[in-house]
């Protein structure tokens, strides 16, 4: 028994060591990796940055009251293109109770006041008339009988202002809500009966209505801090929009934010340029844009792609590997520059006749090779 089992053994093993030895010769029986080579060559490279942000008018302006009430009408509709003084919607005044007694007050006191200096008057005119008085005195006296009229007038018209609106009902009146510029209504946020408040020192008011020249438009956008630097006035910008596809529209930058914003982390600067006019596309306000800019250019230099670079483990400096025989590469340096992510420029370390190493090329496995080896198994 135990001599069976020993030669089992024997048996087991020496079909091992057969098994492994046959895998490496196969293993080792496999064609040498053939490496392909580019050379470099001759372009032209621009390193761009993209603004993500949206065209917008170049200016806004919001209508406001000047007096507090609710919207009696309104004679515009959004996207109607407006004079400067059309009327855009009427205001019907809702009077303080307690204001217009206190006016009303005001001008009850200014008749009194009046009607007693005319009194005084009369009598002095008499007076003045005979001899009496003195003409200084008279003087003094119809200063102060004018002075009486003018307060009650005065006090009428702030008693007409508080429950009216207006003082005299002009087509100037504050209860007529006008443009005041020329261009196209791009809001109208409130509607027929809505309560509105009056813009004051205190408070900026209630929108009526925001009006904007969509012939002046502007291209709004951020840039990371570490590009920002690189950005001047009078750049030219390419500006691609979402609404509308394969067509770009022409822009120059006009300005960069002396002061940045932080952003998820990252520091974000404003910059601005004035979009060029084309007539054949309508550009709606609030369209989400990108910008292309260039932020370096060189025509005419030696490149290779990118993808052909290797780093340095230790002193992380770019080298590649090129042929010097059939098969055979050697290790050398590079200096490069600039990068648009597919190919870099070389500045030092190799020629046009210069065959590079293309990195990572593995060899095809054979689809007979792969049944054969699992046949074996």
């Amino acid at each position: 028994m135990k001599k069976i089992l020993k030669w089992t053994g024997i048996v087991v093993l020496v079909l091992g060591v057969l098994w492994a030895a046959t895998f490496f010769i196969k293993s080792n029986s496999k064609g040498a990796i053939t490496y392909e080579t580019q050379t470099p060559f001759i372009a032209s490279i621009e390193k761009k940055t993209v603004a993500t942000g949206k065209v917008i008018p170049e200016e806004e302006i919001e209508i406001k009251p000047q007096i507090s009430g609710i919207i009696d009408k309104i004679f515009k509709e959004e996207g109607d293109a407006v004079k400067n003084g059309d009327l855009l919607a009427t205001i019907r005044v809702v009077p303080n109770e307690q204001a217009l007694f206190q006016a009303r007050g005001r001008v009850r006191n200014a008749e009194l006041a009046l009607n007693n200096l005319k009194i005084e008057y009369d009598r002095n005119k008499t007076l003045y008339d005979r001899g009496v008085i003195s003409n200084q005195d008279f003087n003094n006296l119809k200063l102060q009988y004018d002075q009486a009229g003018q307060e009650l007038e005065n006090a009428k018209n702030d008693y007409l202002i508080i429950q009216k609106g207006s003082a005299g009902g002009s087509a100037s009146a504050n209860t007529n809500i006008r443009a005041t510029v020329d261009g196209t209504i791009l809001e109208i946020p409130v509607e027929m009966g809505d309560q509105v408040i009056q813009s004051n020192n205190f408070n900026d008011g209630t929108t009526i209505a925001t009006i904007a020249d969509l012939g002046q438009m502007i291209f709004e956008g951020k840039v990371d801090e570490g590009e920002v630097g690189k950005l001047q006035v009078g750049m030219p910008l390419e500006i691609s929009l979402g609404a509308i596809e394969d067509q770009k529209f022409g822009a120059t930058l006009k300005f960069i934010a002396p002061k940045g914003v932080e952003e998820s982390g990252a520091v974000q600067f404003t910059i601005k340029g004035d979009l060029e006019e084309d007539e054949s596309f309508t550009i709606r306000a609030g369209y989400s844009a990108n910008a292309s800019l260039t932020l370096e250019k060189k025509d005419s230099i030696l490149v290779i792609p990118e993808a052909l670079l290797q780093f340095d483990r230790q002193t992380d400096k770019p080298f590649v590997e090129v042929e010097t025989g059939d098969q055979k590469f050697e290790r050398r340096d590079v200096e490069i520059g600039i990068s648009d992510g597919i190919n870099v420029e070389i500045l030092s370390g190799l020629t046009e006749a210069d065959k590079v190493k293309v990195w990572k090329k593995t060899e095809p496995i054979k689809k007979g090779t792969e049944e054969e080896e699992e046949g074996e198994e």
